[in-house]
């Protein structure tokens, strides 16, 4: 994940949420009971209009799997759903073309 500096506070909490539920987890462990947590690092829904330019955002279509597999797995606490590698990839691409 990288963050971005105009979210900081909002990473703060993150973060401290983060920790919270890994933390949740080890303790609940062996009672049948689980926490997980899903980092996300794209805005959420088609034609955000709040997102930057550029930025990558996603369905909930296509973050809940990751929570799906969280749920029926069960082997971690942790999942990030993160698009920016793909929007990088893509940029790369571009300013290398040659016409």
């Amino acid at each position: 994940m990288d963050p971005l500096p105009m979210l900081g506070n909002a990473n703060a909490a993150q973060a401290a949420l983060r920790n919270w539920v890994i933390n949740l987890n080890k303790e609940l462990a062996g009672t049948g009971v689980y926490a997980g947590h899903v980092a996300i690092n794209v805005w959420i829904g088609e034609g955000v209009v709040a997102a930057p330019e550029g930025s990558p955002t996603a369905t909930p279509e296509q973050i809940a799997p990751v929570y799906w597999d969280l749920h029926e797995n069960r082997a971690r606490s942790e999942a990030v759903f993160d698009a920016w590698p793909a929007v990088l990839a893509l940029q790369r691409r571009a300013s290398t073309f040659q016409p």
